[in-house]
């Protein structure tokens, strides 16, 4: 059957030799069998389709003939395996991962995603704040103590003394990494990891730090000034970048701040908006009246027209939540009280005003 190996590397048929040896890092990263989730069967057809994509003859003579083409014997496919049951990755040079040994000598993290220059990176952290109705509508800030591993104060995420020599660590050889022998599908491979001597760095310093131990990091309680700024949700969240744990010459990871808003005993928000309940008497329903408004900004005439009925929404424009340079509304919704007795005069006058009514 003839197989579309553009399809399988999902590059189209104009597809750059980079952009082939591209997607098959990627797709290799994914289906490789040593890695959970892995598939061997969708990692030899993606070497299958490389094999072929990324040798300008194999390429010529595929988009002419297909896979089923005298090229590959008329076997709808091939094997994705030498003759000696070793590997046979065609057009991918690994020329230049020879090591002294007859094994490959390269980091995984090349071919697979990611490569030696990728930068390593601190941890997380996840903590909550706590703020006040009123804070979470007009922002503040706030200063949080953490105990998390930090680059060290005094020598900087170096882990050498101030002032002393930094050498060539001799374990590496300068280089930040080692390399060690793995045993993979793909057989015997040495994978180059991080040198636990100098951190990755290279350099020993000729005296340590004191205060890290020429760690270059330390666990230490640091306060960190939060702004949080105006029309936050409850529940929302915060990143300060870098603001996470550090890790020694690389770089630190994120600190994530979940918003806890504390529920207000007048005010709902609703949009950027503010809504509260206003109650008032019959007579101010039926005559109007100008009444003060306790709102978060301090106290706010409203007019209560006459007429006003039971459940009518007035504004307040302009004292509700802060966006950006504008801010949104109070409503407030009116709740007429009813009288529960009467006294006979009062009756009087009510029947009165029926009559007009």
């Amino acid at each position: 059957m003839n197989k579309d190996f553009y399809k399988i590397l999902g590059v189209p048929k104009t597809a750059s030799e980079a952009d082939v040896k591209a997607a098959f890092r990627k797709l290799a990263h994914q289906h490789h069998p040593d890695k959970n989730g892995g598939d061997d069967k969708k990692f030899k057809e993606v070497n299958e389709a490389y094999q072929t994509l990324s040798d300008k003859n194999k390429r010529a003579q595929y988009d002419q003939f297909g896979s089923d083409g005298p090229q590959f014997g008329g076997q709808g496919g091939g094997n994705p395996f030498g003759g000696a049951g070793g590997f046979d990755f065609g057009g991918f040079d690994f020329s230049q991962f020879q090591g002294g040994n007859g094994g490959f000598e390269f980091d995984l993290g090349d071919l697979f995603g990611g490569g030696r220059s990728r930068v390593k990176r601190g941890n997380d952290i996840e903590t909550q704040i706590r703020i006040t109705f009123k804070e979470s509508v007009f922002g503040v800030e706030k200063t949080i103590a953490l105990n998390k591993v930090s680059t060290c104060k005094t020598c900087h995420g170096s882990g050498g003394k101030p002032g002393t020599k930094m050498n060539e660590c001799k374990t590496c050889h300068g280089q930040g990494r080692i390399v060690k022998m793995q045993r993979t599908i793909l057989g015997n491979m040495q994978t180059a990891v991080e040198c636990d001597v100098c951190f990755g760095s290279g350099k020993i310093p000729e005296e340590k730090c004191a205060t890290c131990r020429g760690a270059g990091v330390l666990r230490d309680r640091e306060e960190i000034l939060v702004k949080i700024p105006a029309g936050l949700n409850n529940g929302d969240t915060l990143r300060m970048d870098g603001m996470g744990e550090a890790t020694a010459h690389g770089k630190s990871g994120d600190l994530f701040i979940q918003i806890a808003i504390e529920s207000h005993p007048v005010f709902k928000r609703l949009g950027n908006d503010l809504v509260m309940p206003h109650e008032i008497n019959l007579a101010d329903a039926l005559l109007g009246k100008d009444v003060e408004i306790e709102t978060l900004d301090g106290k706010e005439k409203l007019e209560i027209p006459e007429g006003t009925n039971n459940g009518d929404q007035l504004k307040i424009k302009g004292k509700g939540v802060v966006h950006g340079r504008n801010r949104g509304d109070i409503i407030v919704g009116i709740k007429v009280k009813m009288p529960r007795k009467l006294s006979k005069k009062a009756k009087e006058l009510i029947e009165d005003l029926r009559k007009e009514l």
